[in-house]
């Protein structure tokens, strides 16, 4: 009932910048908080950035004052801006929404994810 599709990784050197973007669509009622989270091969998937509707913004130690998440409502699009990526930030970067779908005449609650996309960061 949700589809998140993300765009905006690749191939940048170390100390270089990307953007990712993850647009949200269907039968969306509400949006409580979309994110992202990133998975490196042989470890677990990660928080990376989370927003939480009402403004709080919640970042990985790891990440903090090189990455900035925001959002735009009315788009149901949030974005990851990265600045001073690191070798270690290469990893498959997932968007996650959370929030409230219409059916009929009900609302369902829904936590859908993206397909992922690469960002690999060269040393």
């Amino acid at each position: 009932q949700v589809q998140l599709v993300e765009s905006g990784g690749g191939l940048v050197q170390a100390g270089g910048s990307l953007r990712l973007s993850c647009a949200a669509s269907g039968s969306i009622f509400s949006i409580n908080a979309m994110g992202w989270y990133r998975q490196a091969p042989g470890e677990q998937r990660e928080l990376v950035a989370r927003d939480i509707s009402g403004g709080m913004k919640n970042y990985a130690g790891s990440v903090k004052g090189r990455f900035t998440i925001s959002r735009d409502n009315a788009k149901n699009t949030v974005y990851l801006q990265m600045n001073s990526l690191k070798p270690e930030d290469t990893a498959v970067y997932y968007c996650k929404a959370e929030g409230t779908y219409r059916s009929g005449t009900s609302n369902y609650a829904f936590g859908s994810w993206g397909q992922g996309t690469q960002v690999t960061v060269s040393s």
